[in-house]
C-alpha cells in the first residue's frame, strides 16, 4: 500500500496492527530513517537489525526474524538498512506467512518506479510504502512545527522557518535541534512551551554546532581556503559530518536537474529564476557560479560519493571529521579544475 503525506504521520504514529512491512524510500533518507523510529516508538518496541547480505543468503532469514519472540517478551521492529534488492525474495516469504509476530522497517534510499521491492509493498494490503522528498518552503515550516508538538513545543511558522533553513531542512538534525531546545525551555508534552528566536539564538545550530550549507557550498564552490578553515572548527569527534553530508546531498539534488536544463539549452538566468523560492535570495549568486562551474555528469558523480561516504560514516569506523574533510576538499579540488 502506497502512503501520502496527509496519510504518513497517522500510520506510522498508530501503526496498523496488520502492518508487517514498511518500506521508506526516496532521496531523503534522514525523513525516512525518523520515519521509521516513529514506528519502532509508537510501537514501544526494540530495534534488531538485520543486513540486507544475510537476507540474499538465506531468505528465510526475514521471516524467521519476523517471527521471532522477544526473549524478555517485549515488542520488537526488525530493521533494515540499506535495503537492497537482496531482500526481494525474502520479503515475498514474510508477505505470503500465515501470520508473523514482529514488523519490519526498510530504509531503501531512491528507488525506480520499476523496483520489484516498491512494487511488492505498493501492491500488499501487508506493507507500507512511502517515498520520501526534503521538505522546501512552507513544507519544511510544517515538518518542523509538527515535530515540535512531539516536544511540547509551541512554535510559530517564522522561526520554524529559521530553524528548518538552520537545520538545512534536514528532519533528523531538526528533532536533534528541537530536543535540545526543549530541555532548554523546560518543554514537554505534558506542559507545552513557546519556542521564541531568543532560544535559538541561545542555543540553536547556528549558534554552536556550525553551518552544515556552507561547508557544502565551500566545497562545491571550490574555496579551499575558507573549507579548511571552516573544517578546523569541527568538533573532534565529528558528529557534524553526517549534516553536512546531507546538506552537501540537498544541494546536489537542487543542482543536477538544474544543471540538466541548462545542458539541454536552457538559458541560466530562466533555469535561476524558474527556481524562485527553493533558494535562500542570499544563496543565489553562488548558486548560480556552480551552475556555470559543474555539468550534469560531474554532479552525478559528486552524488555518487556523497551517497558511499555518508553509508561509510554510518556503517563503518572511520574518523568522521577526517573522512568528511578528505572528501569535501577532494571537492574543492575539483571545483577549482572546472
Amino acid at each position: 500500500m502506497k502512503a501520502t503525506k496527509p496519510t504518513i504521520s497517522r500510520a506510522v504514529d498508530q501503526p496498523a496492527p496488520d502492518t508487517r512491512f514498511y518500506l521508506f524510500h526516496g532521496p531523503d533518507e534522514a525523513q525516512s530513517r525518523a520515519l521509521a523510529a516513529r514506528v519502532v516508538e509508537a510501537l514501544g518496541a526494540s530495534k534488531t537489525m538485520i543486513p540486507a547480505s544475510a537476507i540474499k543468503s538465506d531468505p528465510a532469514t526475514l521471516l524467521d526474524e519476523a517471527s521471532a519472540m522477544s526473549l524478555f517478551g517485549g515488542k520488537r521492529v526488525v530493521w533494515i538498512e540499506p535495503a537492497t534488492k537482496d531482500i526481494e525474495q525474502g520479503l515475498v516469504a514474510l508477505l505470503d506467512a500465515p501470520a508473523t509476530e514482529n514488523p519490519v522497517v526498510a530504509i531503501a534510499g531512491a528507488l525506480t518506479k520499476s523496483s520489484p521491492l516498491l512494487k511488492l509493498a505498493e501492491a500488499s494490503p501487508l506493507a507500507l510504502a512511502y517515498a520520501a522528498y526534503a521538505p522546501e518552503g512552507q513544507d519544511a515550516e510544517r515538518m518542523v512545527i509538527d515535530l515540535g508538538r512531539r516536544f511540547g513545543l509551541k512554535i510559530a511558522p517564522p522561526v520554524a522557518a529559521r530553524l528548518a533553513d538552520g537545520c538545512g531542512n534536514d528532519q533528523g538534525v531538526v528533532a536533534q535541534e528541537l530536543q535540545k531546545l526543549a530541555l532548554y525551555v523546560d518543554a514537554s508534552t505534558e506542559a507545552p512551551k513557546e519556542l521564541d528566536l531568543g532560544a535559538i539564538d541561545e542555543v540553536g545550530a547556528e549558534s554552536g554546532e556550525g553551518d552544515f550549507q556552507k561547508l557544502a557550498d565551500l566545497a562545491l564552490g571550490g574555496e579551499i581556503d575558507s573549507l579548511v578553515e571552516e573544517l578546523t572548527r569541527l568538533s573532534g569527534a565529528g558528529s557534524e559530518a553526517i549534516p553536512v553530508v546531507r546538506s552537501l546531498q540537498r544541494r546536489l539534488l537542487m543542482l543536477a536537474p538544474a544543471r540538466a536544463r541548462i545542458e539541454h539549452g536552457e538559458r541560466l538566468d530562466a533555469v535561476m529564476t524558474s527556481l524562485g523560492k527553493a533558494i535562500f535570495f542570499k544563496d543565489k549568486a553562488k548558486v548560480g557560479r556552480m551552475l556555470n562551474k559543474w555539468s550534469a555528469e560531474d554532479l552525478a558523480t559528486v552524488a555518487e560519493r556523497a551517497g558511499k561516504l555518508e553509508r561509510s560514516l554510518i556503517f563503518t569506523a572511520a574518523p568522521a571529521r577526517e573522512t568528511l574533510g578528505e572528501e569535501l576538499l577532494a571537492i574543492a579540488r575539483k571545483a577549482r579544475s572546472l
